[in-house]
């Protein structure tokens, strides 16, 4: 089970921090995403990281913005988001996979077997 949490409201510039925690962890290595989806779009990728390596997959919407990271120890892993503007208005979900390669991270949304419920952002101007 993947519980989200952090979303919330608001304004244009500011940041949240997303917390997800898997109670339990589902895989030994692997990696953890996030994605989410926006009013009116499909479910899209942001970042990805993976367990054991650290190893980070960012999408070109999360570079120089947003921060994936991981604490092994409490099984959670955390997407710091700064300088947020509206269109990153989005529900936003936390993902967990068996995957990895050498290069890069899974990215897309079938390659992930379990998701959690999701937490809302709501970026105003």
């Amino acid at each position: 089970r993947l519980v989200e949490s952090g979303g919330g409201y608001v304004q244009t510039g500011g940041s949240l921090r997303l917390s997800c925690t898997a109670f339990p962890r589902a895989f030994d290595d692997g990696a953890m995403a996030w994605f989410r989806r926006a009013p009116g779009k499909e479910r899209e990728f942001v970042a990805a990281i993976e367990w054991n390596a650290g190893q980070i997959y960012e999408d070109p919407v999360a570079k120089g913005r947003f921060t994936i990271s991981s604490d092994n120890a409490k099984n959670t892993v955390y997407l710091q988001m700064n300088s947020l503007k509206v269109e990153d208005t989005a529900v936003y979900y936390c993902a967990a996979t068996d995957r990895v390669y050498k290069d890069y991270l899974p990215w897309a949304l079938e390659e992930y077997y379990f998701w959690g419920q999701g937490t809302q952002v709501i970026v105003s101007s």
